[in-house]
């Protein structure tokens, strides 16, 4: 068990004897916040070379730079899976994201519909949402947030081998089929005001589609990405 209790992303190589610059943001939360002088020992990953812990060899508010010692955990990738979404007010956006990165989602899409509320977002800001949510749960991975894209234009474009689960609230009264599958996988959730006829249409006449049910009550689009992640994971993931 490592001694460090404070784990930060990185984008820098790690390795035995490896020196870290930290960025400011990091510095000044490790020195001003967190009090924590040089020979203190902290956890740094950056999605590529595993959980690492480090040193700190030059700590100051402005700048700090630490050394790896020991791999503490081998990169774990999650499954193949993408969680697809249609952005919704600021602060369930954020939990979307939040929650898709601890349920082991390795790529995040928001999506434009024809209901969906939101026409931008800023994927900065919930890029480093996701990286917080992965240094707090002990991912070694860090999904990427993607832009913002019309789902018309994303299913043009879809990969014929990556099949795409449709959480879709018109089917209530039928129970949820996920089977065990090998290969890529995607979870499909609407927006508030649910998809238009031409969108369901579309969707139901793809091939690469299989529409889900969760349950007989309508879930919030937030609620409904955590049930759905959930009952891939346990069905098809890495939780079986």
């Amino acid at each position: 068990m490592s001694d460090a209790k404070i784990r930060l992303h990185v984008d820098h190589p790690l390795g035995h004897g490896q020196a870290v610059p930290l960025s400011e943001a990091q510095s000044h939360y490790l020195t001003g916040v967190m009090r924590l002088a040089p020979g203190a020992a902290i956890l740094l990953f950056n999605g590529r070379d595993g959980e690492w812990r480090a040193t700190l060899t030059t700590a100051g508010k402005r700048g700090a730079i630490a050394t790896c010692d020991t791999q503490t955990r081998p990169l774990h990738l999650p499954p193949d899976l993408w969680l697809l979404f249609a952005p919704i007010k600021k602060a369930r956006t954020d939990f979307i994201v939040e929650k898709a990165v601890e349920l082991g989602a390795r790529r995040i899409l928001p999506v434009q519909t024809r209901h969906t509320n939101a026409d931008r977002i800023r994927q900065d800001r919930l890029q480093a949402h996701a990286m917080e949510a992965a240094e707090q749960c002990g991912a070694t991975y860090l999904p990427e947030v993607a832009e913002l894209v019309a789902l018309e234009k994303l299913m043009s474009q879809w990969p014929a081998d990556r099949r795409l689960y449709w959480c879709d609230e018109t089917t209530l009264d039928q129970p949820a089929r996920l089977t065990p599958a090998e290969g890529p996988a995607a979870i499909l959730i609407g927006p508030e005001g649910g998809f238009s006829a031409d969108e369901a249409k579309r969707l139901r006449a793809l091939p690469i589609v299989t529409p889900l049910s969760l349950g007989p009550r309508i879930l919030r689009a937030d609620t409904a990405a955590v049930a759905a992640l959930t009952l891939w994971q346990a069905s098809c993931g890495d939780w079986t």
